[in-house]
């Protein structure tokens, strides 16, 4: 089957491509004078990054995804409308990689960046920037990097805040500017962008890569491994769950193809392109999508610096030495190849893979040494990274290569065969070049290719093709194959050996087709995807002094300032239901634009009239005086959140953690919060009950995360204020009442399966419930279905939110997407500067579904032995992954305690958080 062209997007004229860019700077509230103005984060964690000679091929990390992310980073960073680009990735500083990779900073060489010299600043450019997080002194693979993710996470967020800040200053006017995206990279940075991103509230932009589903489906085909030993050695079900989180959080998914998202996106939950088009056509037609959320899949298919590429004619007769008129030495590596081959005139079939078994090497080789014609017209070139030893290759490299080595004794191909020990990056052009020269033919046998670069390089130096039919970008310029069928991937190289008219026009095609895929296009039309996203950034200012300000630049600022006069920052007395800002939202919030106007005028017009009590006064003064909240003037913030089934055991637990630390209590350098499941009506019980004030904690994380109340100094405004700002954090993608409706019908479908009556054992707590908080009270938590088996059911109908079994199952909370336990600890920190390495948090042994949220990121841990450890068989038995593939399981940060005063305090002092 001949490869069909799919043509990305592309900008109609620059003029197009500005009037965008502006587009977005107005959103933004962005445009000046000073032109460049956009700040974008990547994220691409594991692997060896930086910025010049890229050691592509090193391990099973570090291949084309590395190269990708560093030339993605580099041409925005080129491009006019954008002043920053960060890539994050992981600092490593350990003994047996090079030093360059555990320097803090690295700034890319931008190409072709004459043109905005004059507006270049002080932080302007591409820049790599590692984070550290894990262990130190230690390269790792990316399989034993997911304990690790939150500190990664807190990492990435102080730095983008001081940037924020430092930015502000440069070309802000003196306020933040934010990311106006941020895009992870494979599955553990969309893992860490959906929590970047909530902590922050702005877009999150997501590339795949690879997919999990579908290399499980592939392993699963291969037959060698078992479904718990794929699991066990790829830790494949936490890497799918990060994938339909990003699904979850992500405005938009890039792809390189359509078939990424027909037959490779389609196997998640979280994506139905069926459901995708008919929820985009009721918002074009303006109706209600009842809570119901996609992501929008956008093909922009991979780019590449090619305008110092000339291809390489070659002669018919497939000489390679140099021109007798003009002699130029052949490259060194053209000799390292050749001096495999017998007769190395014959056309040459290049594989460019590190020796993976997903790349499908072997099943290559088979399918040259049991094909008589083809071996006679042609040799092989395998390309497989660099090796010194075999013995000193990873086991799994190892393995592969051992078994190439062993095809080709059996099948005889010495002198037919290369397979070089060594190449530069910079060679990589002229391997390139060797195969256009001698007329041959570049495959790409992989089981799954997403983001094919080296198909791309190919095309560019005038190479036709053979890929695979799962994924890469196509040009019109070569075959499709089958990569499990042998035979498939036989005829189709011999076809393009063998038959010259099409050769030669599969390399027209490529040629004529590959300027479709340069950088600067690729880039126009991603940042025009980034223009059509809605903006969203922290709602607030800090002046020096603290209080709040409004962050209002753009002209649509005015009315939301005023909304939220009125709905974002009013005192609640005894937690009731306020508002309903949560519900009815559609698409994007554009399915019932209609109705949320109406409500703002609405709100506008009651606070005029008075009618809404107007407590920012109250707030600033108290901010001003250092008082509100008082948290922010604590040297340590210690964080409960230990989660009992019972009040009384909570609130004895709470004494506890109290005594050990009764005199810097009593001296006020460290703040409380208690962080919990329990509705705020259910925290006022558990103060009286206690014996305890709400001014002995400067915060309340209620309702698993979903709401965040402070302690008020003032008794005449009530023991609480909850801070409707962290609401409007949380928001994006809560489905509301359309949600709340499914979960009422889903609810009613459990039943005791064992009684008679077949009597509902999960009903709805209205009374516990709040906007963005559904309760529902669970009568025989043993008979419920698992939490991974809730999420299915609401990703598959597209309604994002956690749903979280708490009190040892006998409560069901769902909340929104970017609502957690531990993001309300990072909102604390982005709003009011309480830096998390100074927070302590308490926990049992585990705890309620979330609890692995808990644990792990800068702030330190203390976990109560023997507290919480029934919640273990009962709530994680049925996990999608273990706990164990996430916890951090030798963290200088996490300690264990006893649970009683002199144990508590020995564990904090022995993490350096109290003096002896």
């Amino acid at each position: 089957m001949l490869l069909e062209i799919h043509q990305p997007m592309v900008i109609a004229s620059g003029a197009d491509y500005l009037e965008s860019i502006l587009l977005t700077q107005w959103r933004l509230g962005l445009i000046s004078r000073k032109g460049k103005k956009l700040y974008i984060v990547l994220i691409s964690l594991h692997g060896l990054i930086r910025g010049e000679n890229m050691e592509l091929g090193r391990d099973s990390d570090t291949g084309g995804q590395v190269k990708y992310v560093v030339e993605l980073a580099r041409a925005l960073g080129s491009m006019p409308g954008v002043y920053r680009v960060d890539l994050f990735t992981r600092q490593v500083s350990a003994p047996d990689v090079d030093w360059s990779y555990g320097e803090p900073t690295e700034m890319l060489t931008l190409r072709d960046s004459e043109d905005f010299l004059d507006e270049m600043g002080e932080s302007s450019g591409a820049y790599i920037v590692r984070i550290p997080f894990g262990p130190k002194d230690k390269y790792i693979p990316k399989e034993l990097l997911w304990p690790h993710i939150p500190e990664f996470v807190d990492g990435a967020l102080s730095h983008i805040i001081q940037m924020s800040k430092s930015l502000g200053e440069q070309i802000g006017g003196g306020k933040p500017v934010w990311p106006v995206a941020i895009h992870g990279h494979y599955a553990d940075a969309g893992d860490s962008a959906a929590l970047l991103s909530g902590a922050l509230n702005v877009p999150m932009l997501f590339t795949g890569h690879s997919l999990g589903r579908d290399k499980l489906e592939q392993l699963l085909k291969q037959g060698r491994l078992s479904r718990d030993e794929i699991n066990s050695t790829y830790k494949i079900m936490r890497r799918i769950e990060a994938e339909e989180l990003s699904l979850d959080s992500s405005e938009i998914v890039i792809t390189s193809t359509r078939q990424e998202i027909e037959q490779q996106w389609r196997l998640y939950d979280g994506f139905d392109p069926i459901l995708e088009r008919k929820l985009r056509a009721r918002i074009k037609r303006n109706v209600s999508c009842y809570g119901r959320f996609m992501p929008r899949m956008a093909i922009i298919p991979p780019g590449m610096e090619f305008h110092h590429i000339i291809p390489q004619d070659g002669d018919v007769d497939g000489e390679i030495e140099g021109n007798e008129d003009h002699p130029t030495p052949d490259p060194p590596i053209w000799a390292e190849i050749m001096r495999f081959f017998t007769n190395p005139r014959k056309p040459m079939i290049l594989a460019l893979a590190r020796p993976d078994p997903k790349k499908n090497i072997t099943t290559l080789v088979k399918a040259f040494g049991e094909c008589r014609p083809l071996r006679e017209l042609a040799n092989l070139t395998l390309i497989m990274g660099n090796r010194d030893g075999i013995d000193e290759m990873s086991s799994t490299n190892a393995s592969v290569l051992l078994s190439v080595l062993k095809l080709i004794d059996k099948y005889d191909l010495y002198g037919q065969v290369a397979y070089p020990k060594h190449h530069k990056q910079s060679d990589v052009p002229d391997i390139y070049r060797l195969a256009a020269k001698t007329k041959g033919v570049f495959i790409n046998p992989a089981f799954i290719e997403p983001f094919g670069l080296t198909l791309i390089e190919a095309a560019a130096h005038g190479l036709p093709i053979v890929a695979t039919k799962n994924g890469g970008p196509v040009l019109d310029n070569g075959l499709l194959v089958d990569p499990h069928d042998q035979q498939s991937i036989a005829d189709a190289l011999l076809k393009l050996v063998a038959e010259k008219h099409l050769w030669a026009k599969c390399r027209q095609n490529g040629l004529k087709n590959i300027h479709l895929f340069s950088w600067p296009e690729h880039c126009k039309t991603y940042l025009s995807r980034i223009a059509s996203c809605k903006p969203r950034h922290p709602q607030w200012q800090k002046n020096d002094d603290g209080s709040d300000t409004s962050d209002t630049d753009s002209p649509g600022d005015s009315l939301r300032d005023i909304q939220d006069l009125s709905l974002n920052l009013k005192f609640s007395l005894d937690g009731e239901k306020i508002g309903g800002t949560g519900n009815d939202n559609s698409l994007d919030s554009e399915g019932n634009a209609t109705d949320k106007k109406s409500k703002i005028e609405n709100d506008v017009l009651a606070w005029s009239k008075g009618v809404v009590k107007d407590t920012r006064k109250a707030v600033d003064q108290n901010s001003s005086s250092g008082k509100f909240p008082s948290l922010r003037r604590r040297k340590q913030i210690f964080v409960i959140a230990v989660d009992f089934d019972t009040i009384t055991s909570l609130a004895e637990a709470t004494r506890k953690i109290f005594e050990a630390v009764e005199k810097e209590r009593t001296e006020g350098s460290i703040g409380f919060i208690l962080s919990t499941s329990l509705a705020i009506s259910e925290i006022r019980f558990f103060l009286s009950s206690g014996g305890f004030s709400p001014s002995d904690f400067d915060a309340f994380i209620c309702n698993s995360g979903s709401d965040l109340y402070y302690s008020t100094p003032n008794p005449e405004d009530g023991p609480f204020v909850v801070d409707f700002y962290y609401h409007s954090h949380i928001e994006y993608r809560w489905g509301g009442e359309g949600l709340r409706k499914t979960l009422v019908r889903w609810a009613s479908s459990v039943t005791d399966k064992k009684a008679d009556n077949k009597e509902g054992i999960v009903t709805a707590a209205e009374q516990l419930s709040t906007d963005y908080c559904y309760a529902f009270t669970v009568k025989m938590p043993g008979s419920v279905p698992a939490v991974k088996e809730l999420q299915k059911v609401l990703r598959i109908q597209a309604l994002r939110c956690h749903a979280i079994y708490c009190q040892n199952g006998t409560r069901l909370n769902v909340i929104p997407v970017l609502a957690s336990r531990s993001q309300a600890l990072r909102y604390l920190y982005v709003r009011w500067g309480v830096e998390l390495a100074n927070m302590v948090v308490f926990a049992g042994e585990c705890g309620d579904t979330d609890y692995e949220g808990l644990l792990g990121g800068l702030h330190k841990s203390v976990i109560l032995k023997g507290v919480c450890s029934s919640a273990s068989n009962q709530l994680h038995a049925n996990r999608s992954y273990p706990l164990t593939d996430v916890m951090p399981s030798e963290s200088p940060n996490i300690v264990r305690a006893p649970e009683e005063s002199s144990g508590i305090r020995n564990s904090l002092e022995q993490l350096g958080c109290l003096k002896g």
